[in-house]
C-alpha cells in the first residue's frame, strides 16, 4: 500500500528507490558512529566520499586560520546526510555526473595577499566514471582560472554550480543546523494550511501549476537569503523550472512594489532582461526552488519516519522515528539461510545452505552428483536442481542486487547474494555475474580516472548488461 502513492508519480517512485538503496542503513551508522568520536575523515571514507586535499598543506599555502575553520567545518560535516540530499538524476536516481557543490565558503579578503574566496565544494565524476557513486571534498579558490587549491585534483578547473550550492542550506550537511531542515522546508506547518506572512500572489500561482512541486512558499524567504549573500536586501533572482524554462522574480520589500519601507518582503513575477543580463542574475538553488522529496515521501504514505535517515526524521517527524532504523531489504521470499521449498516429482522439498553453498536438502549426494553430471551434458535435471542453477544465474533478488550495485552499495548487494547462495558459492555465467564484472570493471574506471591515468571521454565507460523495461522496475 505504501507505494501505490509513489508508483503513480514518477518522481515519487524514483525517490522512493534513492531512500531505499542509495544510503543504506550499516552507512549512516558507520559513518555517524566515527563523526561522533571525532574522526571526520573515517565518517567520510564510511559513507563513500575521498577527500582531495590536505589540511597541514593548506595551512602552509593559505594560513593556519583558514585551515582551522575548515576543519572544524569538517568535524560537523555529516558525509551520510550529504549523500541523502545530493542532487540525482532520473529514471534510476544516480547522483547528478560532474557537478561541482559549494559546501561552504571562506572569505579571505582580510590576507594580505587579498586572495580570493576559498569554497568547501562536493564533486561527482562524470557519468563515464561514477562507478561506485563516490564523492569526492576539494577546495577551490574561486578564481577566474578556476585552480584548485589541493594539489592532486583530477578536475581543477570544475567550478561550483550556482543552482545546487548548498553554503546557503548547511542545514543538509552540516550536523549543527539540521534542526533548521523543518522550517527551510516547510514542514512546519501541514499542507493544507497557507504559509505564513504574505500569500506569494495569484499571479505566481497561476504560473506554477501545482504539478510543478514548486515551494513557492518559501521563495520570498529563499529569494532573501540569495540575495543578502550577494550583499542586498532586493533585487531579481531566477529561477530554473525545466530545461527551457527560467522564471525572472523580483523581490520587494512590501507589497507596494517599489522595494522602499520595511514591509514584509514579498516576490512579483519580473521581466526577463533581454539583453542577456538574466546569466548575471542570482539563482534560487534547486534545494530551494523545490518541495523536499522527503517531506512529498511523509505526507503521502509512501515511506514511513523510520525509513528516513534519523537527522532527517528528527527534523520532519520529530518524536516518530527511532534512533536506529531498520530498514528492511526489498527482496522476496525466505530471510537470509532460511530453506526455500520446491515442487519437485509431486513433493515439496527443500533448499537451503550446507557448509556456505545452495543445496538440494532432499536429494542424497549420489542423486545430487548424477544431476550435476546431467547437467554437464545439456540434460534437464529436476527442479531442485533447476531452482538452484537459476538462483546463480538470475535469482528473484537480482532487481534490488542490480539497485545496490547503481548505488555503489557493493557490500549490501554482495551480503544479498551471499544470504542466497551462501559465502563459498561459485557463481555461474549469466545476468548475476554479469552485473557483479560490471560493476567491477565500472570502480576500476573510477579508480584510473582518480589517479589521472583515464582520459576524459565516454568511450571509457564499460557497459552495462542490457535491461529489460521489467529489469529496471525495483522490486516492491
Amino acid at each position: 500500500m505504501l507505494t501505490q502513492t509513489a508508483n503513480r508519480d514518477p518522481r515519487l517512485a524514483l525517490w522512493l528507490r534513492v531512500r531505499e538503496y542509495a544510503v543504506p542503513a550499516s552507512m549512516i551508522e558507520t559513518a555517524t558512529t566515527r563523526r561522533h568520536v571525532g574522526d571526520w575523515a573515517a565518517a567520510c571514507a564510511a559513507a563513500g566520499i575521498d577527500v582531495d586535499f590536505n589540511l597541514r598543506s593548506l595551512a602552509r599555502s593559505h594560513g593556519r586560520d583558514l585551515a582551522d575553520r575548515i576543519r572544524a567545518d569538517l568535524r560537523h560535516l555529516a558525509p551520510d546526510l550529504l549523500r541523502w540530499h545530493m542532487p540525482r538524476i532520473a529514471p534510476d536516481g544516480l547522483l547528478r555526473p560532474d557537478l561541482t557543490v559549494t559546501l561552504a565558503r571562506y572569505d579571505t579578503a582580510g590576507s594580505a595577499d587579498a586572495a580570493p574566496p576559498v569554497h568547501l565544494v562536493a564533486r561527482t565524476p562524470p557519468a563515464w566514471a561514477d562507478g561506485g557513486q563516490r564523492i569526492s571534498l576539494a577546495l577551490w579558490d574561486g578564481s577566474r582560472s578556476g585552480t584548485g587549491v589541493a594539489a592532486g585534483d583530477p578536475r581543477p578547473g570544475s567550478r561550483p554550480d550556482r543552482r545546487f550550492r548548498l553554503d546557503l542550506h548547511r542545514h543538509l550537511w552540516d550536523a549543527r543546523r539540521t534542526d533548521e531542515l523543518r522550517v527551510r522546508s516547510g514542514a512546519d506547518r501541514p499542507a493544507s494550511e497557507g504559509p505564513p506572512g504574505p500569500e506569494p500572489g495569484p499571479e505566481l500561482t497561476r504560473t506554477l501549476p501545482p504539478e510543478h512541486r514548486c515551494a513557492v512558499d518559501r521563495w520570498a524567504a529563499e529569494a532573501a537569503i540569495v540575495l543578502r549573500a550577494e550583499g542586498r536586501t532586493t533585487g531579481s533572482v531566477t529561477v530554473r523550472l525545466g530545461a527551457r524554462q527560467r522564471l525572472v522574480l523580483d523581490l520587494v520589500a512590501d507589497g507596494d512594489g517599489d522595494g522602499q519601507g520595511a514591509g514584509t518582503p514579498s516576490l512579483r513575477i519580473g521581466a526577463a532582461p533581454t539583453d542577456g543580463s538574466a546569466r548575471a542574475l542570482p539563482v534560487l538553488p534547486d534545494a530551494a526552488a523545490w518541495v523536499l522529496p522527503d517531506l512529498d515521501l511523509l505526507r503521502t504514505g509512501s515511506i514511513g519516519a523510520d525509513r528516513l535517515h534519523p537527522l532527517v526524521a528528527a527534523a520532519l517527524a520529530p518524536g516518530r522515528a527511532p534512533a536506529a532504523p531498520d530498514r528492511p531489504s526489498r527482496t522476496a521470499g525466505p530471510g537470509p539461510g532460511q530453506p526455500r521449498l520446491v515442487e519437485c516429482r509431486g513433493a515439496r522439498h527443500r533448499i537451503g545452505l550446507v557448509d556456505g553453498v545452495l543445496t538440494a536438502l532432499d536429494h542424497d549426494p549420489a542423486e545430487v552428483r548424477r544431476e550435476e553430471l546431467l547437467a554437464g551434458l545439456s540434460g534437464t535435471p529436476l527442479p531442485c536442481f533447476r531452482a538452484i542453477d537459476a538462483a546463480h544465474r538470475r535469482p528473484d533478488c537480482l532487481t534490488g542486487v542490480r539497485e545496490r550495485l547503481d548505488h555503489g552499495d557493493v557490500a549490501g548487494a554482495l551480503a544479498v547474494v551471499e544470504g542466497l547462495l551462501g559465502p563459498d558459492a561459485t557463481l555461474r555465467p549469466g545476468p548475476l555475474l554479469d552485473e557483479l564484472e560490471a560493476a567491477a570493471r565500472r570502480r576500476i574506471t573510477y579508480g584510473l580516472f582518480r589517479a589521472g591515468l583515464a582520459g576524459p571521454g565516454p568511450d571509457r565507460l564499460p557497459p552495462k548488461p542490457s535491461r529489460s523495461r521489467h529489469d529496471r522496475r525495483a522490486a516492491a
